[in-house]
């Protein structure tokens, strides 16, 4: 079988798998590698400590697997619905329903079986391994990199998720769509807490989705405001960017609001305890973060747009064991306190 056709069977099986789109670069030292050790460097990772770790590999897939030739990216469509549910807080909408390693790691399998069979030996990863996804999806043309360094794809927009198949088979290589955001800064305009420190760079330890994901600690007193009522993630720039236009709501249910969430207002999420919300966030994305986390989320966006109804649930909180909710339970009856003085 000739490389070329050996691509269009891979493409094939990504399409039949129900990935939106499937395209190829070759396995080389990542564009950003340079950048990327700089960004490290200079502590832009936060408590990301794993992003400090195996340098070599995640910049240059020779280090992932032996005569490494190709990268096969792969986007998927994730977007929910065009709005979120009725409810006082938000919650990113990749994180709606089922954890999309799950989702996604099964189609790689399959992948990986059928690529197998074409002679190939491969390392897969969605968000999971030392890989610099976005650069490969780059030079493949899935994409680009936009200012916020969130990907952008013209049909898709920001709404997808990335996956790749590292390959010994060679496959010939894509042509990169290059970069179409232009003079656009809408996305760092956006931004509540300016993380976007320049185009293409972003500081983590001032992005929401930092500080209410990988966060372990408090949240700096001058971060909590500009949360807002966020409570898991922030989708502040992606939803600015007019590529979303093209956008269309996934095909994968899975991805799709659970209800059994959003029935849920802010102060109920106070009473449920560890048992509960295990259940509740069974197979979410949510559960990584465990319980103390997500109520001290809770506690920060009640701070900002609570009302005197919520102070009940909240001082309940003030006497939590954990220090993490406490404190944070405290900050947010002292604000609707404030905001509740004539």
């Amino acid at each position: 079988m000739n490389p070329e056709t050996t691509k269009q069977n891979v493409q094939r099986i990504a399409h039949e798998l129900g990935f939106d789109d499937c395209r190829i670069s070759r396995a080389k030292e990542a564009t950003h590698a340079e950048e990327y050790r700089r960004w490290v460097a200079d502590g832009c990772a936060g408590d990301m400590k794993w992003l400090e770790r195996n340098i070599d590999r995640r910049v240059d897939p020779a280090q992932i697997i032996e005569h490494a030739s190709s990268v096969v990216s792969l986007a998927l469509n994730y977007l929910p619905a065009k709005n979120h549910p009725d409810v006082d807080y938000r919650i990113a909408r990749y994180a709606w329903n089922e954890d999309y390693h799950h989702i996604i790691e099964d189609k790689l399998k399959e992948m990986n079986l059928a690529m197998e069979e074409l002679g190939g030996t491969q390392r897969y990863y969605s968000d999971t391994g030392p890989v610099l996804e976005r650069d490969f999806a780059n030079d493949a043309g899935l994409g680009w990199s936009g200012k916020s360094t969130v990907q952008i794809h013209r049909r898709l927009g920001t709404w997808f998720f990335l996956a790749e198949l590292i390959t010994t088979l060679d496959l010939p290589p894509d042509e990169p769509f290059g970069d179409h955001c232009g003079k656009c800064t809408r996305c760092i305009d956006a931004c509540p807490t300016d993380a976007i420190t320049e185009p293409h760079r972003v500081d983590a330890r001032r992005c929401i989705s930092y500080l209410t994901i990988e966060h372990h600690g408090s949240i700096p007193m001058e971060f909590r405001k500009l949360i807002g009522d966020r409570i898991y993630g922030c989708d502040d720039c992606l939803d600015i960017c007019p590529w979303n236009r093209f956008a269309q709501v996934s095909r994968e249910t899975r991805f799709h609001a659970r209800q059994s969430v959003f029935q849920y207002r802010l102060r109920d999420f106070l009473a449920i305890d560890d048992d509960e919300f295990r259940r509740l966030f069974a197979k979410s994305p949510i559960k990584r973060i465990k319980r103390n986390r997500f109520l001290r989320n809770v506690c920060v966006a009640l701070g900002n747009v609570g009302e005197e109804d919520d102070l009940p649930a909240l001082e309940c909180a003030v006497n939590d064991k954990d220090v993490l909710i406490s404190e944070h339970a405290a900050w947010a009856v002292s604000e609707i306190k404030k905001r509740a003085q004539p």
